[in-house]
């Protein structure tokens, strides 16, 4: 069924100055060659905007030990991807591509308070503990992440690589998030931080991604049905309303990318059969069943008709 909503106001695609002045401590990471005037500064959010969850943390940051982050990435600088040479720019303003994106974001806020709208909302949790929740329905068990180091050690380890790989190209094309200058509905609660923050590509696509894959390669057993709750994670981002579609299909290319990269690293792939040994023991010996309601609500979700953006 087609989702009617009234079209939104257009949101610039273009950074705002203050976030330009913040972003002078990292121009080293600037790919050459971006241009532009200075563009307007992004609306403030509606003071009558309804609280929600709290954005996830940034993509380089340890979920599990605070403070404390992975010792270094896996790849080297120069083993790492160019991303921003692999993905393709983001639409063109009044493209075809642009119009889709923006047809989806309006549709999709029509799902504000569906069971869809509540899984992408609890989707927005991401690192290695909450990877593992996010598949703990697929695998039939709550994984605490205690009980598997090497699992914790590879996944926070490659989310390094997984943060370097998305800093450059969202730098480089600095393209605003869709609710920036209007008041539509997100998921999550609205802040300056969020809205000064560049969108393409989606860094938890990109992270759901990479990590639905060494899953996969983890757990081949489960490896479809686990690279489908990978798609749908990544669709969360969507149905937020925090990303562009095109955001998000970017992830999901970025994510394939820097995996690739990482398998061609002996100590990654060390880490991935340390990993593979200590995930198989502990889904074998069917621990603490996932909440039934928590499985039935993304369950509906996995066996429906996949959304049309």
């Amino acid at each position: 069924m087609t989702l009617q909503n009234p079209m939104l106001r257009p949101s610039s695609t273009r950074a705002a100055p203050a976030l330009l002045a913040l972003l002078l401590s990292t121009a080293a990471l600037l790919a050459p060659g971006s241009a532009g005037a200075e563009p307007p500064k992004p609306a403030a959010p509606p003071e009558n905007a309804a609280p929600g969850p709290q954005s996830a943390p940034s993509v380089g940051s340890d979920t599990l030990k605070p403070g404390k982050p992975a010792v270094k990435p896996y790849l080297s600088e120069e083993a790492a991807p160019d991303t921003v040479k692999i993905l393709s720019p983001p639409p063109a303003s009044h493209s075809p591509l642009e119009n889709a994106d923006r047809a989806a974001f309006n549709t999709t806020r029509a799902l504000k308070g569906s069971p869809r709208w509540d899984l992408a909302a609890s989707d927005v949790a991401e690192g290695a503990s909450a990877i593992l929740e996010t598949y703990a329905c697929v695998l039939g068990t709550k994984i605490d992440a205690a009980r598997v180091p090497a699992v914790v050690n590879l996944f926070e380890r490659a989310r390094l690589d997984i943060a370097r790989g998305t800093k450059a190209p969202k730098l480089h094309y600095r393209r605003l998030r869709p609710f920036v200058g209007n008041d539509a509905p997100i998921c999550v609660q609205r802040t300056q931080q969020l809205a000064d923050s560049f969108s393409y590509p989606s860094g938890h696509a990109t992270q759901g991604w990479a990590y639905a894959l060494m899953m996969a390669s983890l757990v081949p057993g489960k490896a479809g049905a686990i690279l489908a709750r990978g798609r749908v994670y990544g669709e969360s981002r969507i149905v937020c309303g925090v990303h562009w579609l095109t955001d998000v299909a970017a992830g999901r290319t970025n994510g394939s990318a820097i995996f690739a990269a990482l398998m061609g690293n002996a100590e990654f792939r060390a880490d991935m059969d340390k990993a593979r040994t200590e995930l198989a023991k502990v889904v074998d010996a069917k621990g603490q069943a996932p909440e039934e309601s928590t499985c039935t609500r993304e369950n509906a979700v996995l066996t429906a008709p996949a959304l049309q953006f």
